[in-house]
């Protein structure tokens, strides 16, 4: 029997988050994850396996945060307040309120190797099940009368979805929350009518 872990998972999951956040999946050493989380290699890969597995347990950490600010925004009565919320939040958010600037999602997907296949394809599915999240709220617009009937609610979606992940990479290139709210107004103007 090995020894019982001396660290708190919680705690070093959170602290391996903030890493991959700052430095992206590729540009994060374990050395980088060893320091931060407080804990020596053995003891990373004994608790979570390898690097990419950590980095797996971080984004679901990452998208549970994500998916209750998602929920919170889609509370609002109409499908127009709702999306504004999301890109208001999201605008606030993006600027280091719950850690560094940009989208771990988005930056993290920037890595290049054959060794990052599989970390592109689980970022890719995970930023598509926020944009399926999306789709959802406007379905549940155009149902409730929000949206005309004719709205195109796949390409409105991926059109939202794509303005977030734009307001990402201008956050993570040192855009301000007001330039960030300014895009997301901008994107309501789209709003259909």
């Amino acid at each position: 029997m090995g020894r019982p872990r001396t660290f708190d998972m919680d705690q070093a999951l959170d602290q391996a988050l903030q890493v991959f956040w700052e430095k992206g999946y590729e540009g994060t050493s374990i050395a980088d994850l060893t320091e931060a989380m407080g804990v020596n290699p053995p003891s990373l890969y004994a608790a979570f396996g390898n690097k990419e597995k950590l980095f797996k347990k971080a984004l679901d950490r990452y998208e549970t945060r994500r998916d209750e600010i998602f929920e919170e925004a889609f509370a609002a009565p109409t499908a127009r307040e709702a999306i504004q919320r999301l890109l208001e939040d999201t605008a606030e958010r993006l600027r280091g309120r719950d850690g560094p600037s940009g989208c771990l999602m988005v930056q993290a997907a920037l890595c290049g190797g054959e060794e990052c296949d599989g970390v592109r394809k689980d970022l890719a599915g995970r930023r598509a099940q926020g944009e399926v999240l999306i789709r959802k709220r406007l379905e549940r617009g155009k149902m409730e009368g929000d949206l005309p009937k004719d709205v195109d609610l796949v390409g409105l979606a991926r059109y939202l979805a794509t303005v977030m992940q734009g307001m990402a990479v201008q956050a993570a290139s040192g855009a301000s929350r007001k330039e960030l709210r300014a895009i997301a107004h901008t994107a309501l103007r789209a709003w259909p009518v």
